[in-house]
């Protein structure tokens, strides 16, 4: 009996003898797993950053395409002095007349129009295509006429944002939202409904409201955006349909890793890219372009099309198609 007492306490003594080192190794295991959880998160945020920060940086205008109204010796000598004050800052077209000139605005095949009257020269602009566009073009426009006469130019808002939100402020900020919800709509309708047709169901449901929902509060609650209510909800419907089908596709196809592509795509690429504060055409190239190819930068320009521009710019010249990749990527989508 006594020995069975001592062999009894010798494997218990073996069993916390163990323990401590077993228990060492868990915490050194759980310090370098978090360790690496929080490299990783720093990781990710050094590449958002960069991702958001770097086209505000490296915003300046690439070949903004502008109208330039007057007689052709001189639109020549106008359109000399914009290449030379900013080499490569404008693609210049010349109109017939301030009727041709703000038909472009209105058509979104240029951000502005110089024209060239007898009583001196004035600027128009599209405010309502890019608020950042028309102020550059504004102090542009001043720096000429102080490097001629030094008179200031009449600068006339042919297509002006909204009234209640005269610097597009309230557009852009609005935007962010409508993408987040998307994206967050696509993770869970990957992650929590395992039937294809319910997770179609749910994305097409999902589409609808926000779009009618999104477009309401933009329009009626903040004043944010005019135009018929019907097309701006279908535009933002179109949106949520091409973000969170893109995400939840992705994750069921792929998993984990697929929603991860997806959010990659549509947000952390999509986002900055977009160029829902500025223009495709302040962004450095082809980044600026293929911005327009992913359904953030799409959907704002397809939406300020609708909302300002009666829907204008679904073909055209060769200014307006560029401009107009939304309605290219739309149609390839529904091919």
């Amino acid at each position: 009996m006594p020995s069975t007492g001592v062999d009894q306490a010798h494997p218990a003594g073996q069993t916390g003898a163990s323990a401590g080192p077993d228990t060492g190794g868990r915490a050194r295991g759980n310090v370098g797993r978090a360790t690496a959880i929080a490299a990783l998160v720093v990781a990710v945020q050094a590449v958002l950053v960069a991702l958001f920060a770097w086209p505000a940086i490296e915003t300046a205008p690439r070949d903004l395409p502008v109208v330039v109204a007057a007689p052709p010796p001189a639109a020549a000598a106008l359109t000399q002095q914009l290449q030379s004050a900013r080499p490569g800052a404008f693609t210049v077209t010349t109109v017939a007349d301030q009727a041709a000139a703000d038909a472009a605005l209105r058509d979104r095949q240029a951000y502005a129009a110089f024209i060239l009257r007898p009583d001196g020269p004035r600027l128009h602009v599209a405010s309502a295509a890019a608020p950042a566009v028309a102020q550059l073009l504004t102090q542009q426009a001043q720096a000429l006429g102080a490097a001629g006469d030094g008179a200031p130019i009449p600068v006339v808002d042919v297509v002006a944002t909204d009234a209640d939100d005269p610097r597009g402020a309230g557009f852009a900020a609005g935007f962010l939202p409508l993408v987040l919800t998307s994206v967050a709509a696509g993770i869970l309708l990957a992650a929590a409904v395992g039937s294809r047709r319910a997770r179609l169901a749910g994305i097409g449901v999902f589409a609808v409201l926000a779009g009618l929902v999104g477009a309401a509060v933009l329009q009626y609650g903040l004043d944010a955006l005019p135009g018929a209510y019907l097309a701006n909800a279908a535009v933002i419907g179109l949106l949520a349909l091409a973000v969170s089908g893109t995400v939840a596709g992705l994750g069921a196809l792929l998993g984990p890793a697929g929603t991860g592509l997806g959010v990659l795509l549509v947000f952390v690429l999509g986002n900055p890219l977009s160029a829902v504060a500025a223009a495709p055409e302040l962004l450095p190239q082809p980044w600026g372009q293929l911005g327009q190819l992913l359904p953030p930068g799409a959907g704002a320009t397809l939406l300020r099309a609708t909302a300002y521009f009666d829907g204008a710019g679904r073909s055209g010249s060769k200014v307006r198609r560029r401009r107009d990749l939304p309605w290219r990527w739309w149609t390839e989508v529904r091919g």
